[in-house]
Order: C-alpha cells, then structure tokens, then sequence
C-alpha cells in the first residue's frame, strides 16, 4: 500500500516552490491564489526570500503548506491509500485527502501560526533535540524537570523536547549526563506540542469548528492519537489537541507499516520524512513526488 507523508516546520529552504510555480500552469495558479487568499505575496519570500525571512511562523506554516499541497494536488498518479503529517504537515494531508478544501486548509494554517506565534509571545519557551536515548529515558527526564515534555516521537534515538527556556537548558545537561550523543537546543520561536502551546487552543479549536470539513478519501494517522481516522469530529478533536499533545511520528509509521504501507512518499520540501521512516521502518521504499 502507498502512504504520502506531508513535512512541517523546518522542512524549508530558499527557493522552494518556484521551480513547480515556473513550469506548471495549475500550480501557478494555486499560488497566486494563496497570494490572494493570504494578503501578501507570500511566493515572494518563499522564492527570493533569506532563510531568516523564512523562519517567521506565519511565513513558514504556510509556505510548507503550499509546497506541499500544490506538489500533491497537480502530481499525475496522486491516489493515496493512507497519509499522515508531521505537526503542520497533518493539515496538508488533509487536504490532498480531500477533508479540507485548499483555500480553508490555507486559511487554518495562517490562522494557526498566528495562534502559536501570540502563544509564543505569552509564554516564551522553546524546544530541543535529544539524541541517542531511548523514549523511555528521555520520558524520565522530562518528568523530573518542571516544564518540559517530550514533544516529537521522530524516530527511535530522537526526540524533542519542549517546554520553558530554563526548563530546556537544565533537561539538555541531564540528557547529556544521562548518556545523550546530543542535547541541543533548536532555533524555534516556541515550545510547540507543549502546555505552552494553550493559549493558542481556543483560538484554534474556533477556527476549526468555523471551517467546513468532508470525509477524507483515505484514512489520515493522526500525530495526537498515531491512529488512522475517518470520521471528521475525530479528525477535528484531534487537530487541537495536537497543539499541547507530542507528535507521534514513530509510532504513526508502525501502525501504518502494521495496517499494510509499503510505499512511503513524501510531498513537500526537503527529504527529513523519508530519512525519519527509514530509521522508524527499514524495509520501508521511501520515495518523493
């Protein structure tokens, strides 16, 4: 079976898009329209821009989002069996799985970036990433430092860490004298998939009860729950609760593995999926649109 994986925060780079926006006419058009639907032109920062103007939340969401989405959406033989995103990359699954139209899929990711970015501001806060200890080990630590869950299941010998900026820095020097290869902090605006993230819940959970949401096409494995869903109330409970709730990735792509992928291809910018399901599942053929 064939899986189409989505990338989130991080999976940017200068240029991205404009190779797909100079050669394919649909997806010219989607751009200018989420130019459009945005306000400003966000093709501008995304083609020309520097990687500092890339690394605004309300810059980066969207544009992950759009890389993503327009590659699946005008992609020729795009007819997914399962899919999954990672943190953001959850709503361009949805869309390309037709639970979300792209202008309303758009429309949440900015309006969730905004969210995190007001959160971010209320609570300053920040992640980082553990290398080299089991979940369990890092599980451990988090509990006997105050503030600081574990917040990314990337792959088995990587997690992240999120939670205040004292709380991180004294968790990064007891990951390392717990045996960690590295324990470092990263360069986020927040401590994304943490209580941190609450006061960006009700904004969202507004917005998501406002939009219109169909049933996908194919079951989407949700980061909150690394279950697949169908039903659209589910897949909405989930969608906010994944704000303060870790992301579940290895154990997302065990439970499709175990529900027969075989295939796993990633739609977005950069190759970070393909090399995390490598890690989760080595038999996996990873692939990119």
């Amino acid at each position: 079976m064939k899986a189409y994986v989505f990338p989130g925060q991080g999976a940017q780079f200068p240029g991205m898009g404009k190779e797909l926006y100079d050669t394919n006419e649909k997806a010219k058009a989607l751009f200018e329209q989420a130019n459009e639907i945005l306000g400003f032109r966000i093709t501008d920062i995304m083609f020309e821009g520097t990687a500092e103007e890339l690394k605004q939340t309300n810059v980066t969401q969207p544009a992950v989002f759009l890389d993503s989405v327009i590659k699946a959406l005008v992609a020729e033989d795009f007819s997914p069996e399962m899919v999954a995103g990672h943190s953001l990359g959850e709503f361009s699954a949805l869309v390309a799985a037709r639970a979300l139209s792209f202008e309303d899929g758009l429309k949440l990711v900015a309006q969730r970036a905004a969210a995190m970015q007001k959160a971010c501001e209320i609570n300053p806060s920040t992640m980082a990433a553990v290398l080299g200890l089991t979940d369990e080990q890092v599980e451990t630590l988090c509990n006997e430092v105050e503030d600081v869950v574990a917040a990314n299941y990337n792959c088995p010998g990587q997690l992240v860490i999120s939670g205040s900026k004292e709380g991180i820095e004294i968790a990064c020097v007891k990951a390392k004298e717990a045996g960690a290869k590295r324990a470092l902090p990263l360069p986020v605006g927040g401590g994304f998939h943490s209580p941190m993230m609450e006061p960006a819940r009700e904004e969202l959970a507004a917005a998501i009860e406002a939009t219109n949401f169909s049933a996908p096409s194919c079951p989407i494995y949700q980061n909150a729950t690394a279950a697949p869903a169908t039903d659209v109330e589910t897949i909405k409970q989930n969608l906010v609760a994944q704000l303060t709730a870790p992301v579940k990735w290895t154990q997302s792509v065990q439970k499709m593995v175990e529900d027969g992928a075989t295939d796993f291809v990633e739609s977005g910018p950069g190759k970070v999926l393909q090399g995390l399901v490598k890690k989760i599942h080595r038999p996996a053929n990873v692939s990119a649109i």
